[in-house]
């Protein structure tokens, strides 16, 4: 991986990002037109493998303006601790499963962000 990969990299998140995106606002507009809730809410810390302020802001961005999903918080950059995002998830079945989708958005984030990549 260089950073001649990088644009494709950049356009595949993208890629990405708009289905995940799609799937998101279709279970928030069938919850919203169909009878019953299928919601099952929760609030999950993530600890993060963000290293600058740049790449936690936009993980937390890309995580509140996806539909069902909010970032509530962060806590303090503290020497040897991970930062860690609170959010807030309509959908998900638990705290682990939000998690393990908070994961899978953050390794491709920053497998496009970064320009060498980043291995999970």
């Amino acid at each position: 991986m260089t950073w001649l990969t990088w644009p494709a990299r950049v356009i595949i998140f993208h890629l990405w990002f708009a289905r995940e995106f799609l799937i998101a606002n279709t279970a928030v507009i069938k919850d919203n037109i169909t009878p019953g809730q299928d919601s099952t809410p929760g609030i999950a810390r993530y600890d993060t493998q963000c290293r600058t302020d740049a790449e936690l802001t936009l993980l937390g961005a890309l995580i509140t303006i996806t539909p069902g999903t909010l970032t509530l918080g962060t806590t303090d950059a503290t020497a040897g601790a991970p930062r860690a995002l609170y959010v807030h998830s309509m959908y998900s079945q638990d705290a682990d499963t939000l998690r393990s989708e908070l994961h899978d958005m953050e390794n491709h984030l920053l497998h496009a962000l970064r320009r060498k990549g980043h291995q999970p």
